[in-house]
């Protein structure tokens, strides 16, 4: 049943990406950490692998190759990862964030939580595509164009 239902709410992850990571033999990092449900907000404990740019959770630590991921998060989509205890109001917490999106986790001591935080961290910067020219913005132009369309209105 729990299968069903996570393949129709379509919570399994594409095997495109986690392909050609051999996350059974030798992460970057690994542990276990709490983390906090898409749709009920439960928080549940996962063994999460960090590999390549690939953040991965799986339901226990019994990790082989034939074993299939939970969930994948592409860690050079990330924009930040940084300490939530105040957000969660919960000790040991840290959030990793996306454009579209921030998760939660909780780690079993502060060591653990800095070194997933670090690890991450490193990943993020390791593995993110590099800013192209038409995505930079330029935000004296943006807001000189603003204040033009304001004079126009203020002055019809």
């Amino acid at each position: 049943m729990e299968s069903f239902l996570r393949s129709w709410t379509g919570q399994d992850p594409n095997p495109d990406d986690y392909r050609n990571i051999q996350f059974w033999s030798n992460p970057e990092r690994s542990g276990w950490l709490m983390k906090q449900g898409d749709y009920l907000k439960n928080w549940r404990r996962r063994w999460f692998v960090l590999k390549q740019g690939k953040l991965l959770w799986f339901k226990d630590n019994r990790v082989l190759s034939s074993s299939i991921p939970r969930g994948v998060i592409p860690v050079g989509n990330c924009l930040t990862v940084k300490g939530a205890e105040d957000v969660l109001n919960k000790p040991f917490a840290f959030e990793l964030s996306t454009s579209q999106d921030t998760m939660y986790f909780i780690a079993d001591s502060e060591k653990e939580k800095e070194e997933w935080i670090n690890s991450i961290g490193r990943s993020i910067v390791q593995h993110s595509r590099s800013v192209t020219d038409s995505e930079v913005v330029d935000y004296d132009s943006k807001r000189q164009k603003e204040k033009e369309k304001k004079t126009l209105c203020f002055s019809k």
